[in-house]
């Protein structure tokens, strides 16, 4: 709807004269900046511009990265996709909502009451008078039903998938590596891209938001053989790996990071697989950075291109083989972290940000860059400074949440993680950016911990019985204990 506050702005704009609809409405698209959201599914830093590993090939990313600011800090809600989707989208936290695993689209706002009372982001955009449109994944599944005006649509899982499994076939996980299909425009992501850049190519008589959600690099990693060509296995740098890397840590975080279904850094090793997934992630990156590429392009040549504001983020960041894993679901940075770079309209210059932020941020701050008023419901902060003056002064410290009262508090520095049982990991990143020597039972360190556990959350809601997760014996517990499907 036309909120108050827009209809005025337009009828101002037109010094008080009878206005209709349509100049109502064209008046508002000249004032509000568009909203092109684009959002890749399991990607970590292995980005060009992020530096995360020297054989990435992305040059659209890059290129968006050069126009805009990146965020080399930015953590994820939480290190699963749907508790952390759904904390982007009703701009909430986990420990809010009680959401600490998947759940579905539309029982979002059954997890508790601070959720049921949420709006989510498109809707909060829709309701002060912008068009919505949105196609593949956004939310966990899709799209809750009524969140945009239009949807495009997204295929089932995460295919296509070969008639058979080539290197790996376990229940509960589409993890699988290898060239597969022949073509691009066999890949669900490919049509995802051009249903995006028609859109784009349209007239519309409101300002817009749009949202492209892509499924790769989420296993398996499938995609076409000239994607694994760009990335021959041989000479592939392969990510630090130490086999007794989890020696130092509580036991609580070996039960919770434990991934039953998925492959081990060992495995991979005495397999002689290591390289290849290595080679197919990034194949996988690559190819869906030719995807963000058809997207950016047509923004580029629409009559839009000086008035959109353009976001790109991934869900969650992915271990490549580091802590003896190839799976999300920790609570170490190579989970946590993930790519966020924000272009504001007409915005061109380059800018490097190592303030530690949060995907939760995207809310509010996206709502304050279009001139809409404060969502006094929304607990992220207004990354706005920081768009201004990438350096400016920031307190504030990345929280990610995996399940309830399991904590990772991210700084510039450091890495404090506080488990349920009070258990602790700290890390220094200026000393251990590999997260090797857990300090926390330093004494020398004790100040620092306290100082960090400023930032955990105050309020730990229970499991919520609509939210639900079985990749161990430690989330399915949780699930049955909340009374969850």
């Amino acid at each position: 709807m036309l909120s108050r506050r827009n209809f005025m702005l337009g009828t101002a704009a037109c010094a008080g004269a009878a206005l209709t609809p349509f100049q109502v409405w064209a008046e508002l698209k000249k004032q509000y900046p568009n909203v092109l959201m684009l959002i890749v599914d399991d990607l970590n830093d292995w980005v060009g511009a992020m530096g995360g590993h020297p054989n990435a090939k992305t040059p659209n990313i890059d290129k968006l990265a050069d126009q805009g600011t990146l965020f080399t800090n930015a953590h994820a809600p939480a290190p699963l996709c749907g508790p952390s989707r759904a904390s982007i989208m009703t701009g909430l936290a986990p420990s809010t909502t009680g959401i600490y695993g998947h759940i579905e689209d539309n029982n979002i706002r059954k997890a508790n009451d601070k959720a049921a009372h949420s709006v989510f982001l498109s809707e909060y955009f829709k309701q002060h008078g912008y068009y919505t449109a949105a196609v593949g994944k956004v939310f966990h599944q899709s799209v809750a039903d009524g969140s945009f005006d239009d949807f495009g649509g997204r295929v089932k899982l995460f295919g296509p998938y070969p008639e058979k499994n080539f290197k790996w076939d376990q229940p509960k996980t589409s993890t699988d590596w290898g060239p597969f299909p022949e073509r691009d425009d066999q890949m669900p992501d490919f049509d995802s891209a051009h249903w995006i850049a028609n859109k784009l190519k349209q007239q519309h008589d409101k300002p817009f938001f749009m949202a492209c959600g892509f499924l790769r690099p989420h296993v398996p990693w499938h995609v076409p053989q000239k994607w694994f060509d760009m990335h021959p296995a041989k000479d592939l740098y392969l990510p630090p790996y130490m086999s007794e890397d989890l020696s130092d840590v509580p036991e609580i975080a070996r039960i919770i990071s434990d991934h039953p279904m998925m492959p081990t850094t060992q495995w991979a090793l005495e397999n002689g697989e290591y390289r290849n997934i290595v080679q197919a992630y990034l194949a996988s990156v690559s190819f869906v950075d030719s995807c963000v590429g058809i997207v950016l392009d047509a923004l580029e040549n629409s009559e839009y291109a000086n008035n959109t504001a353009v976001v790109l983020w991934g869900d969650h960041g992915y271990h490549l083989g580091e802590k003896d894993k190839f799976a999300k679901m920790t609570l170490w940075e190579r989970a946590t972290r993930t790519p966020l770079i924000i272009k504001p309209p007409k915005s061109s210059e380059k800018q490097v940000s190592n303030k530690p932020v949060s995907l939760l941020d995207l809310y509010p701050t996206l709502v304050k860059m279009c001139g809409l008023p404060e969502n006094p419901d929304t607990e992220g902060k207004d990354l706005t400074p920081l768009l201004h003056n990438p350096n400016a002064p920031w307190q504030h410290a990345a929280v990610t949440t995996y399940g309830e009262n399991n904590h990772a508090v991210k700084t510039e520095r450091y890495r404090y993680i506080r488990y349920e049982d009070g258990s602790e990991e700290l890390y220094d990143h200026q000393i251990d950016k590999e997260e090797w020597r857990n300090l926390a039972g330093d004494p020398a360190y004790a100040q620092v911990k306290q100082q960090l556990a400023q930032h955990l959350p105050r309020v730990n809601e229970k499991w919520s019985s609509q939210s639900q997760y079985r990749g161990n014996d430690y989330f399915t517990t949780k699930t049955e204990q909340a009374g969850g499907n």
